[in-house]
């Protein structure tokens, strides 16, 4: 009966984990569902004792660090023409499913509607959703009449 208890202190402390966010509790929990798999193995209280310091340690010490650093990690930058997506432009020339012009970043950019069925037409803005090649797909930033 003892793995029990280790499973119910495991779902406590990722119940509080779930709370805080620091991942020292995650940690413990974990250790205690390693401490819970040796109780269930038949091994004595001493030794589940154990394991559960080890499992706390290991985590704290080795896993902890490296998830630190990846979630301190600073997201990747969009360079070049994958930077331009999400940004708005206004339409230069009426803008269908085949063929339009925008004025995107101070630059002049041939465009094609990410919605087939609409016309865009000319002062409308827009917002840009992805490139392909030399032209933005775009859709209207504002509901067309």
């Amino acid at each position: 009966m003892p793995w029990f208890v280790w499973l119910l202190a495991a779902a406590a402390l990722g119940a509080a984990e779930f709370l805080t966010l620091t991942l020292v509790l995650g940690l413990l929990a974990g250790a205690a569902l390693v401490a819970a798999v040796v109780a269930g193995l038949g091994v004595g209280l001493l030794g589940q004792f154990v394991a559960l310091a080890v499992a706390a340690v290991a985590g704290l010490v080795i896993v902890r660090p490296v998830a630190l650093r990846h979630m301190t990690q600073q997201p990747l930058t969009r360079e070049g023409s994958d930077a331009l997506i999400g940004k708005r432009a206004e339409v230069m020339q009426e803008v269908t499913a085949t063929h339009g012009l925008i004025k995107l970043s101070g630059e002049e950019w041939s465009a094609r509607a990410f919605d087939e069925s609409l016309v865009i037409p000319v002062g409308a803005l827009v917002d840009v959703m992805e490139i392909e090649g030399a032209t933005a797909v775009v859709y209207p930033r504002e509901l067309l009449p």
